[in-house]
């Protein structure tokens, strides 16, 4: 594989959740700004429209990410009035939850206890109060998050949606198809980015403002985080050997890249014949 597991400040439990919040806010600017919900939303509408379900479970959905905006494009379409997003994570942002689950009569929500998207059975012995994806019926999705996982954890999102007949995007901004050292480029471009994308973030607090232009605490780890991103990026080759041997007759694979203002990568996997994922 071309894609190389560097670490990800974010990733570590210890990172602290109101920092790892100010970085998933300016993530959610990006996608904004490469018009992410814009291309998203066309493939979750085929996803959803050939495996006969309204639920989506997104996973590793930080802040909320561009999974709300792509279910309120939708809902203005015939035929997509009902979906119904069920927002998860390993971290689950609290803030975030609670801003989400006090909208009355909206149809998103957020679980807010921990959900790791690698573990297909449920709970597993040493991760008390941590489930899996058991019993998560709908489309899964996973935006920009697909990277964070080691090949073995990505192999098992992927068995995982298949045994169960389950519907599954995986979408990507980072990309990994340059040379590797132009990759560190981005790291001076990333810090001087989360200077100029800040006054976007919302819900803007205090910590944001001062953990990026007074001790600029945020901005390096963004510049970290965002060009080690690229160098964890599966390519599209990377996918055909996560996929080698998943390939059957009742599950259909489509990888491929959107256009738009982005090189954007894509992996939908499909359940096919009568039995649909249902929900």
């Amino acid at each position: 594989m071309k894609r190389i597991h560097l670490f990800e400040i974010e990733d570590f439990s210890w990172f602290p959740g109101w920092l790892r919040a100010c970085m998933t806010r300016l993530i959610v600017v990006m996608h904004r700004a490469l018009g992410t919900s814009e291309a998203l939303s066309e493939l979750i509408a085929r996803a959803l429209k050939e495996s006969n379900t309204s639920n989506i479970i997104d996973l590793c959905s930080g802040s909320g990410g561009p999974m709300i905006d792509v279910v309120r494009i939708l809902r203005e379409r015939p035929g997509f009035e009902d979906i119904q997003l069920t927002l998860t994570d390993l971290y689950p942002s609290k803030e975030a939850a609670e801003l989400i689950n006090n909208q009355k009569g909206s149809n998103v929500s957020y679980q807010t206890s921990p959900v790791d998207a690698t573990k297909i059975d449920g709970e597993t012995p040493g991760s008390a109060g941590v489930a899996g994806l058991a019993g998560l019926r709908g489309l899964r999705t996973m935006v920009s998050s697909f990277h964070h996982m080691r090949p073995d954890g990505a192999r098992k999102i992927l068995e995982s949606a298949q045994k169960s007949r389950q519907p599954i995007c995986i979408f990507e901004i980072s990309d990994n198809s340059h040379p590797m050292f132009l990759g560190w480029l981005a790291l001076p471009i990333n810090f001087v980015m989360c200077l100029l994308i800040t006054p976007l973030a919302r819900p803007m607090t205090l910590r944001q403002l001062v953990f990026t232009y007074i001790v600029p605490i945020i901005p390096l780890c963004f510049a970290w985080d965002g060009a080690v991103s690229n160098a964890r990026t599966y390519t599209l080759d990377d996918l055909d050997e996560l996929l080698s041997g998943l390939r059957s007759e009742d599950y259909r694979w489509e990888k491929g890249v959107t256009g738009g203002r982005a090189k954007k990568l894509y992996l939908l996997g499909i359940p096919t014949g009568d039995a649909g994922s249902g929900g």
